[in-house]
């Protein structure tokens, strides 16, 4: 009887499915809604959506010390802050609302409205107080002298805008 090549097969032998063990299919299934479900609870947890009244979600990149210094701010002011490092702070303003020449280098979320840039801390109790129907507070640009923006003594004076569907309006000077 010929022997067979061991590098050919038979035409039965080629059509035969490979058999996948059952416990690793089943461990990568595992795996991937762990994985998957994980994601989402921790992206949950930081969602403004799932913020606590009076909690301050800030979106800005992770390389931004001035982001960090307002954050630090926010925290000593008697804020309860949450950050969230993004390399896309542009789709978080645009998700929000942000118009574009109110932009500055974070956003900010709480109890509903948009807080974009060193807005100080004062105007953010304010403006919450009040229960606004603005969409929310800009300090355009990054001001010098604002609150994360301190440089010495040297301070450019720069207004905090209301902002929302109806247009926007100085809230406050500084």
């Amino acid at each position: 009887m010929p022997r067979k090549h061991p590098s050919k097969k038979s035409v039965s032998e080629k059509a035969k499915p490979k058999k996948t063990p059952m416990l690793g299919v089943l461990g990568f299934a595992f795996a991937v809604v762990l994985v998957g479900g994980g994601s989402w609870w921790a992206f949950a947890q930081s969602d403004p959506v799932n913020a606590a009244p009076g909690e301050l979600v800030v979106y800005k990149s992770a390389s931004c010390g001035c982001c960090g210094n307002w954050v630090d701010y926010m925290r000593d002011s008697g804020f309860s802050v949450t950050v969230n490092n993004t390399s896309d702070v542009d789709a978080v303003k645009e998700k929000y609302g942000v118009p574009y020449d109110m932009g500055s280098c974070h956003t900010a979320i709480i109890d509903g409205h948009v807080i974009e840039g060193h807005v100080p801390a004062n105007d953010v109790k304010r403006f919450l107080a009040e229960k606004s129907n603005a969409l929310g507070l800009a300090a355009p640009g990054m001001p010098v002298g604002s609150p994360g923006m301190e440089q010495g003594g040297h301070r450019e004076p720069y207004d905090v805008i209301a902002f929302g569907p109806e247009g926007s309006k100085i809230y406050a000077k500084h």
